[in-house]
């Protein structure tokens, strides 16, 4: 069996937010995941927030990037919320959101360089260690030290990725990977690439799954609608490629999102985009799916947006029929 864990996306007021961590927390979610976006309430505020109402739940970055955050400020960030949930901090980090970085003037540039400098920086900081690092390319660190330590002796650190190079990198740098995909085919290519890199040390392969469920197939089929359209539009050819998705569709739905349109937008997603983006159903349906992806070798489901179509019956039916 898998482990489960739920990505919230701290788009709504912080006592909301608390709520549903909480009560995932009670229907046996073992890892909360809270984005990192400029535009959302602020990821690390918001931990500390649910650190303080949760007792026992995992709690992590899904995820934070190096661009907005330099790797001292997310070291010492992650550190404190270790600190505060007494050794529950995990660390979930990336590339960078594409479709929002280029909003705030910053240019993706050299993604995994920098992820992989900013992990070494951040694990040395965490043993205590002073950083050095005169031959680093971007993060040159004279002398950096945390005036304390966290309480886990080593923060788990999973490393979000999606293209092939990504999910090496992932592999070979990380404890686990936050896999943003819903399909097996997707895990078919991924799964046996992070074998390879991580070799023979222990590492979960997390799946970030767009997940709907609800005891009425059709409800839970039309909640997914929105998130598949957003999911599709910042998709890359490839992955379209691979799913055989229709990219006229997808270059309407794009540009209706740009305009606000989203009428057009989701009206636009079609079943082969449901099916390549997301998982969704009754209970049943769920499991059969999700057994698909545990055969494939993914070791954690994070139930991701939008749960379903209504968000605390949801959560409720994944505590009761899919986490058992």
């Amino acid at each position: 069996m898998p482990t489960f864990g739920m990505e919230f996306v701290p788009n709504y007021p912080p006592k909301d937010l608390i709520n549903y961590c909480k009560f995932a927390e009670d229907n046996g979610v073992n890892y909360l995941w809270i984005t990192d976006h400029y535009n959302n309430r602020q990821v690390f505020e918001m931990l500390a927030l649910i650190a303080d109402k949760t007792t026992r739940i995992r709690l992590g970055t899904g995820i934070t990037n190096t661009f907005t955050h330099s790797p001292a400020d997310t070291a010492t960030a992650i550190a404190t919320l270790d600190e505060i949930s007494d050794g529950r901090a995990t660390c979930g980090i990336g590339p960078g959101d594409l479709s929002t970085l280029p909003k705030i003037g910053i240019n993706v540039e050299t993604p995994i360089a920098r992820l992989i400098e900013a992990v070494g920086i951040m694990r040395q900081l965490w043993s205590g260690q002073p950083v050095s690092t005169p031959n680093n390319k971007i993060f040159k660190f004279d002398g950096a030290a945390l005036a304390y330590k966290p309480k886990q002796k080593s923060i788990p650190v999973y490393i979000g990725a999606q293209g092939e190079k990504m999910i090496e990198t992932a592999g070979k740098i990380g404890d686990g990977s936050l896999i943003n995909a819903s399909n097996p085919k997707d895990f078919q290519i991924a799964v046996p690439i992070i074998k390879k890199a991580a070799g023979d040390k222990k590492f979960d392969v997390a799946a970030c799954v767009s997940i709907s469920i609800d005891q009425d197939a059709k409800k839970a089929k039309g909640a997914v609608k929105p998130v598949v359209a957003f999911i599709a539009a910042g998709s890359p050819p490839p992955i379209l490629q691979r799913h055989g998705l229709d990219t006229a569709k997808v270059a309407t739905i794009k540009a209706a999102l740009n305009k606000g349109d989203f009428k057009t937008a989701f009206g636009t997603v079609d079943d082969a985009m449901i099916e390549a983006f997301s998982v969704y159903g009754t209970p049943d349906d769920i499991n059969a799916k999700i057994d698909n992806l545990t055969k494939i070798g993914v070791t954690q489901i994070v139930v991701g947006s939008p749960i379903g179509p209504d968000r605390y019956n949801s959560i409720r039916l994944i505590g009761k029929y899919v986490i058992k």
